[in-house]
């Protein structure tokens, strides 16, 4: 069974975009791979953030794991910090990686464009604490949106590299539909979202549900019709409702035909909420039961630190440090 390995920094409350387009997966693939799922709180600090702030979000998004039906008797399912060979590792991988290739980084590129002047070193670095991320656990694939592919690419950069200089030490790992914004629906629906209209968060209310999506933008065209071009926002309820209701784009077309904007909205609201409604409850469950929550995250650092452990030594031992 090959290994698969995905991670999520806890800057904010998880989408409907984040459990359509990437977790829903993650819930089948879960008896197709070795799944590793981990909540990247060290990377949350490549920016200034309270130590309340990312406490808090780590619980929040380790108990929505778990809400949206990620199974640690199935996966390993554990918070970075609590497994200390994550740091250790980047250290290692820092002195097989090149100042030109973290440069080129997207993320740190658009700080520096933006003039900013209290750029971490963390945030120069931290695409090598992903690649360590992911080579920690042999893994095989990563699925990653489009703005992560960059990333994946230097980590089998980084591995190629470090296999050649000491030896077999890494497998190298290979890269494996998002839904858009409400008010802004060229863009990807991100859990860091300034704009609350424009995100359905997974611990919104029915009634906020439909409120938003009452709001969302369409066009002054009148037809339902999936055209990204002409009609992205159209376009956009329609794959929500397609991945909510599992059915074909072309179906819901069908079904809607001669219906207005407001219908489709209502109808979306109503899928939406059919997802959303059951894993809201299960959250709410987790996150009053914290003392459940937590020994289940000691659990998933255990797990992860068994295979973690085995490949820091591995590269340590190649890398002639005793």
């Amino acid at each position: 069974m090959k290994t698969l390995y995905s991670a999520t920094k806890p800057t904010g409350i998880l989408t409907i975009g984040n459990y359509l387009g990437a977790i829903k997966n993650w819930i089948t693939m879960q008896d197709e791979y070795n799944c590793y799922f981990c909540i990247a709180n060290l990377h949350a600090h490549t920016i200034e953030l309270s130590a309340e702030f990312v406490r808090q979000k780590t619980l929040e998004q380790y108990a929505m794991f778990l809400a949206c039906g990620l199974d640690p008797k199935k996966s390993t399912i554990y918070v970075q910090s609590m497994v200390k060979e994550h740091s250790e590792i980047c250290w290692l991988l820092n002195c097989n990686t090149m100042m030109g290739e973290a440069s080129r980084m997207t993320q740190y590129k658009d700080h520096v464009a933006k003039g900013e002047k209290s750029i971490t070193t963390a945030l120069f670095t931290y695409p090598v604490l992903m690649a360590g991320d992911i080579l920690l656990y042999n893994t095989n694939i990563v699925p990653v949106g489009e703005d992560q592919v960059q990333h994946v690419e230097l980590t089998r950069d980084i591995a190629n590299r470090f296999n050649h200089r000491f030896g077999d030490t890494f497998v190298v790992p290979k890269v494996g539909a998002r839904i858009k914004g409400l008010q802004n629906p060229t863009s990807k629906m991100g859990k860091s979202n300034e704009d609350v209209n424009d995100v359905i968060l997974l611990t919104d209310s029915d009634e906020m549900i439909v409120k938003k999506l009452k709001r969302a933008v369409t066009d002054s065209l009148g037809q339902i019709k999936y055209d990204e071009e002409n009609q992205p926002g159209v376009s956009n309820l329609l794959t929500i409702i397609s991945a909510c209701e599992n059915k074909s784009i072309d179906e819901i077309v069908k079904e809607m035909d001669g219906q207005g904007y407001g219908v489709l909205k209502n109808r979306t609201a109503q899928a939406v909420i059919s997802v959303i409604a059951p894993i809201r409850e299960k959250y709410n469950y987790y996150m009053s039961h914290l003392d459940e929550l937590m020994a289940l995250m000691q659990d998933g650092a255990k797990k992860a630190e068994v295979v973690a452990r085995e490949t820091l030594n591995r590269a340590k031992n190649n890398m002639g440090l005793l």
